[in-house]
């Protein structure tokens, strides 16, 4: 029966995957293999990667703890526990907090736990850790994002916590040190170079030159991008815009394996090359949670999935990238942000000892409540026209514990699924099963 059960499971993760990622298969295969064979060199690769599949997964169960309304939020789409990092916001203050915004949706608040708890659980596997001490890690972190909860509904402004190098410590502080030690005329020489007092993108085996139509086209995308920065995000500079050159860039990690992009260098603040600034539009791709989720209402607000990226991300993240904004590039959506030297990594591979773990996933938990959070009625989007905070807690009223032994029962269990659904992927992949081959 084992087999049995098991050609069903991998049939299931062969047209999810294929139902995801065909048209940027079909156009990117070699792309594709390099992404499939990342996914897998270990299971919580494998997860990373397939966000698709969870959703087909959750989608479908029993969720006793979001209603109508803390049914329906932004939430991230994709949090797992590598999609948390450094960033410089439009204020000038380094801060951690979530990235990678190319999921998000609108949805239950009880995915982004659920999917960081199994994120949590697969590493803490993989690091060996005795599952009482990874149990009690995941019951931290939701503890943590309730604790979060109640501190925005006890005030008044949704805009007044952030992870920053003032009340901050280990390894978190230690990213947000290491990105403020980070220049910017670093970042330029790598990927520039100077030509005649003025700098071009440098070539490699990841940057490639234009052709006179297809730069064109870059270009009008790049104008008409200018146009949805907001007001208030502008730099009072018309210099600060002005295009010094674009390419095509390809070599993203996992998630944005074969979608379409461009890097574009401006000018900045002056003609100095020390601040001249490096441009990502990229192409959006259609958020996992969509696929599986009634869309129609949410659909028609958005222009496109660039349009839907950039409100997800304003709505979700206080303070974001002054240069964020999106464009079309022959009708498909892509997504603008700079490309900051100020961006690093919660690296995990050094924290091996569950107490070192626990006063990370106590700030992760906030930081997951603070973009829940702060992205209602307060925000300038309008399809979250309630207190996130309220919702979630009268979902909750009376219930958290059982709701913290909910969330970290799943993170134990689809963990193991995880596992389990890896072998498969990698066996299917080895036969030629899905899409692209792996020779």
């Amino acid at each position: 029966m084992a087999g049995v059960a098991d050609s069903s499971r991998t049939d299931l993760i062969v047209s999810v995957l294929e139902d995801a990622f065909a048209p940027l298969m079909e156009a990117d295969p070699v792309a594709f293999r390099g992404k499939f064979r990342k996914m897998a060199a270990d299971p919580h690769a494998f997860y990373r990667g397939s966000a698709c599949l969870y959703y087909a997964d959750v989608t479908g169960g029993e969720d006793p703890y979001a209603d109508e309304r803390s049914g329906r939020i932004w939430i991230h789409g994709d949090l797992h526990v590598e999609n948390f990092g450094t960033y410089l916001n439009s204020d000038g203050r380094m801060v951690f907090d979530i990235n990678d915004f190319d999921e998000a949706y609108l949805g239950r608040f009880t995915w982004d736990l659920q999917r960081f708890a199994a994120s949590l659980a697969l590493v803490g596997w993989q690091k060996a850790l005795p599952e009482d001490d990874v149990r009690s890690l995941i019951g931290r972190y939701v503890r943590s994002y309730l604790s979060q909860v109640d501190a925005y509904r006890e005030s008044e402004d949704d805009d007044d916590f952030a992870l920053h190098l003032d009340n901050t410590h280990g390894p978190i502080r230690e990213a947000l040190v290491t990105a403020r030690l980070r220049r910017r005329a670093d970042l330029l020489d790598g990927a520039t170079v100077v030509d005649d007092g003025a700098r071009m993108l440098r070539e490699d085996s990841s940057v490639r030159r234009l052709g006179k139509k297809e730069r064109a086209k870059v270009v009008r995308a790049f104008e008409a991008y200018l146009d949805t920065i907001p007001e208030d995000k502008r730099f009072d500079r018309e210099l600060f815009y002005e295009l010094r050159d674009v390419a095509g860039k390809s070599g993203f990690g996992i998630g944005s394996a074969g979608l379409p992009a461009y890097n574009l260098l401006v000018e900045g603040y002056s003609q100095a090359l020390d601040n001249d600034v490096l441009l990502s539009m990229k192409q959006a791709n259609v958020p996992a949670v969509s696929r599986f989720v009634e869309t129609r209402q949410v659909d028609d607000y958005f222009e496109h999935e660039g349009h839907r990226t950039v409100v997800s991300q304003r709505a979700l993240q206080v303070h974001t990238d002054p240069l964020l904004g999106h464009t079309q590039v022959d009708g498909v959506g892509y997504v603008v942000s700079e490309v900051s030297p100020y961006e690093v990594d919660l690296d995990w591979s050094d924290l091996t000892e569950p107490d070192d773990i626990a006063a990370v996933v106590d700030l992760l938990g906030r930081a997951t409540a603070k973009i829940h959070c702060a992205s209602d009625e307060d925000s300038s989007q309008d399809l979250v026209d309630f207190q996130v905070e309220e919702a979630i807690a009268a979902s909750l009223d009376g219930r958290r514990r059982e709701f913290t032994a909910w969330v970290t029962d799943f993170g134990m269990d689809y963990a193991t699924q995880v596992r389990e659904d890896h072998a498969l992927f990698v066996d299917a992949f080895r036969g030629g099963r899905i899409g692209v081959s792996a020779t």
